[in-house]
């Protein structure tokens, strides 16, 4: 062939390489293939034996080498940026030529890997577009001195065109990358939302991330109400299955999640950092072959609840695009998370909102008769000036009276008079509850917390949380039960039965008593130090008899109610009758006159109150030699011998009280009226 027709043919053949060139650009193939054709067609304008193409990788910083000979599944083989030819290239994007690998001093690494190919000469020029470096061309041939300085110039112009080529098949790569982790996120968007329980949900999160970013363990770590701890929860791996249980806790201040948490902030950790920190949880990773940990915070507007966590046996596993999909796809967690924690709140404050109207609808039968303290008695007046005085603050206050003197009414007109009004007043008879349900009815249990205990029971602690509890009849709490009491007085905090969890309570705590508690503590049948946390403001509750001037007017109130209730026209009252009312003694105080006024009100027919006054007329005392055969005297020593049969034992099931068919309280009255002391039952 003529030469200058020779020359004429190579330039067009050329042109036709650049043409083809500019195809592949626009051509969606994978990099492996895009790499074979770009191999065929520099074989047109180029001689080699061997075709690798080299991409920065910035999160080794090193250069991956692709050959046009490997299989699509083959793994790029690496090499640093300091020592190589086609990190030299990448660094300062001028062509190497090596006209014969044996003399190369400059890149041993790469003149040794070509040797061991048959290469012995060999050309690696920059592969740059207008936007990035991209790594190097790398052409290599079996015969020395292969490359020439014009073949050079005239390469380095078809690298650029690969450069282009390569770049574009990267950004395909990428925007279907996003596209995917796109679709992704919006799936694991329609899992949060679906309502399910998240725990159920744990499974399928893993499995989304799993599609999009690479790794051998995955977690979720919660923070607990103290925020010192993480609680750890296994997602989908079978490694985090086998590392974290029921109840895996661990420290925010040692563990990496726990810098992430602190922090609110992505951290990546390497196997050094792991080790560093000398956890026995981390150890158990590294044994697994844990090479990268990744944090990322669960933040949402009222702060960080935990972190989510992703491991891999891989170093530097968790590439810059990782990140931002597990930070996009935390945010939702996050938000799914806080939405859990909401509902559950706003169920438990439910919960206990329809247990107090119960519980106030049970109460307030009783409060109604009381709405109103009655009386203008100098020594009633003294007392609610002290109620006044000692209603706005917080001070415990122990009310002390003989029963039926309206200690509960005193308690009620505290709370109403104090910046707790707005909440809850709750009240709990400790003698009207059986010791062994006492400790739950005070504090509550969980479901499984002892036989019997089929549910979560929110106790009158927790039930009295910003308001106002009253305990009637403290004295009557068992001794063991009373530490736990005085914890929650000076601490304000408790756990309900068969729980760890501490609850803090905010309460303004209220005790009554009809028993002399000084002398419960002599007996020692009741604890000092109680005595002493309970009685911060001592306040008593005067006797009926201590206050006659105020029968009348209470006889007035009882007759216009009852009255009222039962629809009758009862109109005047005699004065035989008022004056038989205010003369007598009122063992039983306020509630035996009221109970006396009603049955007098149901007795009555006409418009005067008609009272059984037989009953009013005081006992005869004995004479020296008579029988005392009366009926009180009979009644005196049946009391007597039922107290001496049960040992002294007045409440409960087989106490005195619970076999004469009475009250606990109305025995104690009728004890003290009659005048029976321990001595006489005791032996």
């Amino acid at each position: 062939m003529v030469p200058g027709r020779q020359f004429q043919s190579d330039r067009d053949r050329r042109y036709e390489t650049l043409l083809q060139m500019t195809d592949l650009m626009v051509q969606h193939r994978t990099l492996p293939e895009l790499f074979r054709a770009l191999a065929e067609l520099l074989r047109t304008i180029a001689n080699f034996d061997f075709t690798g193409f080299s991409l920065y990788d910035p999160s080794s910083n090193t250069t991956r080498l692709y050959s046009s000979h490997a299989s699509d599944e083959a793994e790029p083989l690496e090499f640093p940026i300091e020592g190589s030819a086609s990190g030299w290239v990448w660094q300062y994007q001028q062509p190497v030529v090596v006209p014969h690998t044996k003399d190369d001093t400059c890149f041993p690494r790469t003149a040794s890997f070509l040797r061991e190919k048959g290469i012995n000469s060999y050309c690696t020029l920059p592969l740059t577009t207008a936007q990035r470096r991209l790594g190097a061309l790398n052409l290599g041939s079996s015969r020395p001195n292969a490359y020439a300085e014009a073949e050079v110039e005239l390469l380095r112009r078809v690298a650029g065109l690969v450069a282009l080529a390569i770049e574009s098949a990267l950004t395909r790569v990428a925007l279907k990358q996003e596209k995917q982790r796109l679709q992704l996120l919006l799936e694991l968007n329609r899992t949060l939302v679906s309502g399910q329980d998240t725990r159920q949900l744990f499974p399928v999160i893993a499995g989304i991330l799993r599609n999009a970013v690479k790794q051998d363990y995955a977690s979720l770590a919660l923070a607990d109400e103290s925020a010192q701890n993480l609680r750890l929860y296994a997602l989908d791996s079978s490694l985090a299955a086998s590392m974290i249980g029921e109840n895996t806790v661990i420290s925010v201040r040692e563990s990496l999640a726990g810098q992430a948490f602190l922090r609110k902030e992505t951290r990546v950790f390497t196997r050094e950092d792991m080790a560093a920190l000398h956890s026995d949880f981390l150890d158990g990773m590294l044994e697994a072959g844990i090479c990268s940990f990744c944090s990322v915070p669960l933040v949402t507007r009222n702060g960080v609840l935990g972190t989510l966590n992703l491991a891999s046996r891989e170093q530097g596993a968790f590439l810059s695009q990782d990140i931002d999909f597990l930070q996009q796809a935390a945010a939702q967690m996050a938000v799914a998370l806080d939405n859990v924690h909401a509902y559950y709140k706003i169920g438990q404050l439910q919960d206990k909102l329809a247990k107090e109207k119960l519980y106030l609808e049970s109460e307030i039968r009783s409060a109604l008769n009381f709405e109103e303290i009655v009386g203008d008695s100098p020594v009633l007046q003294r007392l609610l000036a002290q109620v006044q005085i000692v209603a706005p603050s917080d001070a415990t206050v122990l009310i002390q009276g003989e029963t039926g003197t309206g200690k509960e009414l005193i308690a009620r007109a505290i709370h109403r008079l104090s910046t707790r009004r707005e909440a809850s007043f709750i009240k709990l008879n400790c003698a009207a509850i059986p010791t062994g349900l006492l400790e739950s009815e005070l504090f509550g249990h969980e479901k499984g917390a002892f036989t019997g205990a089929i549910s979560q029971k929110v106790g009158r602690l927790e039930l009295a949380d910003k308001g106002t509890l009253f305990l009637d009849e403290v004295g009557d709490i068992p001794l063991e039960l009373q530490p736990k009491l005085l914890r929650v007085l000076q601490d304000q905090e408790f756990e309900r039965l068969g729980s760890t969890r501490t609850i803090r309570v905010n309460i303004r705590l209220i005790a009554a008593t009809n028993r002399d508690l000084t002398k419960g503590v002599a007996d020692r049948e009741f604890r000092s130090d109680l005595y002493y946390r309970l009685n911060v403001f001592p306040l008593r509750t005067p006797a009926l008899r201590e206050r006659r001037e105020d029968i009348a007017l209470l006889v007035g109130h009882f007759v216009r109610l009852f009255a009222r209730r039962m629809n009758k026209p009862i109109e005047t009252i005699p004065t035989e009758t008022m004056n038989a009312l205010t003369s007598w003694e009122w063992p039983g105080n306020v509630r035996e006159l009221e109970n006396f006024i009603e049955r007098s009100v149901i007795l009555t027919n006409g418009s005067a109150l008609n009272v059984p006054l037989a009953e009013l007329q005081p006992s005869r005392d004995l004479l020296p030699g008579e029988s005392g055969s009366t009926l009180e005297s009979m009644e005196r020593e049946h009391i007597v011998r039922t107290l001496r049969e049960t040992g002294g034992v007045i409440a409960g099931l087989n106490g005195a009280a619970a076999r004469l068919g009475l009250k606990r309280t109305t025995l104690q009255s009728r004890m003290q009226r009659m005048g029976i002391s321990r001595r006489e039952y005791e032996n």
